[in-house]
């Protein structure tokens, strides 16, 4: 994939954070970096980069995609309270994707966990 100085700075943004950040929070760290960037070319990038590979879009149900630097599998756990999305580091257990790809007569190549609930720091805020 060629490389630009925009799909560098959203990679360098991405990089920076584990908050898994949507689209226009990207866009505002990224016009940090390069104050002129438009929002469209960072979609792009982030379109771009995600079918690469290179990054995981997170479609968690929630109003806007967010975008993970971390492509390892792995969970995630949602707040339902402040929406922050936290990565859950449970060792990848593929188990489950053998065992129901006999169920479907096919073949699984991967699967997405997400645990719903509230945050640490929203339940000390109760």
């Amino acid at each position: 994939m060629k490389r630009s100085k925009q799909r560098d700075a959203v990679l360098q943004v991405l990089s920076s954070t584990t908050s898994h950040p949507t689209a226009d929070t990207v866009y505002n760290s990224v016009r940090d970096i390069i104050p002129s960037i438009s929002l469209g070319t960072v979609y792009r990038n982030l379109n771009v980069l995600s079918e690469n590979g290179e990054i995981r879009r997170l479609d968690l149900g929630m109003a806007q995609s967010r975008f993970d630097y971390n492509v390892k599998p792995h969970d995630h756990f949602v707040c339902q309270n402040c929406g922050s999305v936290l990565d859950v580091m449970n060792e990848y257990d593929n188990t489950i994707d053998k065992e129901n790809a006999s169920n479907i007569n096919g073949s699984i190549n991967y699967h997405t966990l997400v645990f719903y609930g509230i945050c640490d720091k929203c339940s000390k805020e109760k």
